[in-house]
C-alpha cells in the first residue's frame, strides 16, 4: 500500500454492506459500528422528497396518508427504484460517518456490497451507480453466497466443495464453491417475502381475513416452523373481514403456518436438490461429509434444518449468525486483500 493510500485510509471508512430486500446490514472496518435496519424508504409521492429511511420509514409502512409512500427500493434482491436505493445507501454512509470515532472524516469509503448471484449486468451497474452516487470511492461487488460462505469460515479458496444456501428476504441463493469460484450457482425468487405472502394468502383463503404484511411477518417470526413438533403454539391475529368489511380476530396455530409455508419451502428444497445433481462427484463427497450450510433469515425458521436434512439426505448446519453471514464475509474481504484477489477472477467485480 502506498503512503498516499495509507494517508487516505486514515480518514476514510471501508464499509461492508449486505444490501438485502428486507434488511440492510452494514459493517465498518476498524470501527465499532454495526448497523442493521430495514431496507425501507418513505417519500412524498408528490415532491419525491425522501422523508425517512430504515427503521423510521418502516414504522410508516401501511400507515401513511396518500401523499406519503413507504416503499422497499429492492424487490426480489434487485433494485426496483434507483433513486430511493441511492438515498438509502447515502443514508447508511452518512450514519457511519456520524457514528465514527475518527476526528477528521472524509466520507469517501471503499465499499464491498453483497449481491444476489443471479442479477443481470444492468442490475449490477445499478448497484454500482447507486453506491458511487451516494459517495463511494471504490465499489466491489461480491455474490452473496460467496460472501456468506466466507462469513461462515468455509474454505472457499481450497480444492474442496463448500455448499451454501442463503435464504434471504427476496431470493434464496444456492451455491457450491471450490478454489475461490462458484462451481454451481442457483438463485430463486422464493424466500422470506414469499413465505410472508404465503401466510397472507392462507389467512385470506381459510378465514376470509385480510391482514397486512407486518402482521404476517410477525406470525412468521412467532409461529413459523418447518417441521412438526409436539407443541402446537397458537396466536391471535387481527385484520379485516373480507365479506363484512369489519375488524375481526382469529386464533391461528403453528401447524397452519407450517401448512401455509410448505409449498415455498418445497420449492427451495427442489432447487437445493437440483444444485446437488449438477455438482461434480468429487465435490459431492466433500459436501456429504461436511454438510450444507444454511444462512439468511430463513435459516431461523424452527425445524428447517431437520426438514431439509430429511428431504435431501445430507446434514444441514445453521450458521452461527445466519442474519449476518453476508456482511461478516464482506468485512473479512475488506480486511484481507489476498482473499479479495483470490476470488476476484471469478466472483468479485471491482469498479473504481
Amino acid at each position: 500500500m502506498t503512503s498516499s493510500n495509507t494517508f487516505w485510509n486514515f480518514f476514510t471508512f471501508d464499509i461492508g454492506i449486505d444490501l438485502g430486500t428486507a434488511n440492510t446490514l452494514v459493517f465498518v472496518k476498524n470501527q465499532d459500528i454495526n448497523i442493521s435496519e430495514p431496507s425501507v424508504v418513505a417519500l412524498n409521492s408528490k415532491t419525491k422528497e425522501i422523508l425517512a429511511v430504515g427503521s423510521e420509514a418502516q414504522k410508516m409502512l401501511g400507515r401513511t396518508p396518500a401523499s406519503i409512500v413507504a416503499i422497499r427500493p429492492l424487490k426480489d434482491g434487485v433494485i426496483s427504484d434507483f433513486d430511493s436505493t441511492k438515498e438509502m445507501i447515502h443514508y447508511f454512509i452518512e450514519k457511519v460517518h456520524k457514528d465514527s470515532k475518527k476526528i477528521f472524516k472524509i466520507a469517501r469509503p471503499r465499499i464491498v456490497i453483497g449481491i444476489p448471484s443471479a442479477i443481470t449486468e444492468v442490475e449490477k451497474k445499478a448497484v454500482i451507480d447507486a453506491a458511487i452516487s451516494a459517495g463511494a470511492r471504490d465499489v466491489y461487488l461480491i455474490q452473496e453466497p460467496m460472501a456468506a460462505a466466507i462469513g461462515c469460515n468455509l474454505p472457499v479458496t481450497e480444492a474442496m466443495g463448500s455448499f451454501i444456501v442463503d435464504i434471504g428476504g427476496g431470493t434464496s441463493d444456492i451455491a457450491v464453491i471450490s478454489l475461490g469460484g462458484i462451481v454451481v450457482d442457483k438463485s430463486i425468487r422464493i424466500a422470506g417475502d414469499e413465505l410472508t405472502q404465503d401466510i397472507i394468502n392462507y389467512v385470506r383463503g381459510k378465514y376470509n381475513l385480510l391482514i397486512g404484511e407486518r402482521s404476517a411477518e410477525q406470525l412468521k417470526i412467532t409461529l413459523g416452523n418447518a417441521y412438526p413438533r409436539k407443541e402446537n403454539k397458537k396466536a391471535e391475529i387481527k385484520g379485516r373481514d373480507i365479506l363484512l368489511g369489519l375488524p375481526k380476530t382469529i386464533t391461528i396455530s403453528e401447524a397452519e403456518i407450517r401448512e401455509a409455508m410448505s409449498n415455498s419451502l418445497n420449492i427451495i428444497i427442489e432447487a437445493i436438490y437440483d444444485a446437488l445433481e449438477e455438482t461434480p462427484p468429487e465435490l459431492v463427497s466433500d459436501i456429504t461429509e461436511r454438510g450444507i450450510y444454511l444462512t439468511g433469515g430463513g435459516a431461523l425458521i424452527s425445524g428447517i434444518k431437520k426438514l431439509f436434512s430429511e428431504k435431501i439426505k445430507v446434514p444441514f448446519i445453521i450458521a452461527d449468525d445466519p442474519l449476518k453471514s453476508v456482511v461478516i464475509g464482506a468485512s473479512k474481504i475488506l480486511e484481507d486483500v489476498n482473499l479479495l484477489e483470490s476470488i476476484s477472477s471469478s466472483d468479485s467485480e471491482d469498479y473504481i
